[in-house]
């Protein structure tokens, strides 16, 4: 059933389409960080020993770069592309759909939300707090992407 469905067919509850928050969102956000950096760290020790977390230098070698930045690109694309969600939108039983019809991310819809990203990190993050103020809790990322966050129940 696709969103805008869900919206004129609300036979089952008459409830509207709920979309998730951004406090939700953030505790996804901080368990999806907490995951990488299980699987980054001993990589990194073991590449770099243990000087690398002494290091002031951004990016120290290639092996830095793929491990934090190109590891991380990679698995989130994917797990929104077969999943609809991280492991920490998982953990919190939501997912992210389609605006319009409801259904999967095209992955199209996942680069240009992954690129949104940063976009809604520049100015202070405040795209990742529209969350909090949009009607339908959408980030910039989001609005970019034509993209949405609900219960997994739907």
């Amino acid at each position: 059933m696709t969103i805008n469905e869900m919206k004129n067919n609300n036979s089952v509850d008459d409830e509207p389409i709920q979309y998730v928050g951004f406090w939700v969102r953030f505790v996804a956000s901080v368990i999806d960080s907490i995951i990488v950096a299980i699987i980054a760290y001993p990589i990194l020790y073991f590449v770099y020993g243990g000087e690398y977390f002494n290091s002031s230098d951004a990016v120290q070698g290639i092996s830095d770069f793929i491990i934090n930045y190109i590891f991380p690109i990679i698995a989130i694309i994917l797990f929104w592309i077969y999943k609809s969600a991280t492991p920490g939108k998982m953990v919190l039983s939501v997912k992210i759909v389609d605006e319009k019809t409801g259904g999967k991310l095209s992955v199209k819809q996942c680069i240009i939300r992954y690129i949104g990203y940063y976009v809604s990190l520049i100015p202070l993050g405040l795209g990742f707090f529209w969350v909090a103020w949009d009607d339908k809790k959408q980030g910039w990322h989001d609005k970019m992407a034509g993209t949405v966050v609900i219960p997994q129940s739907h």
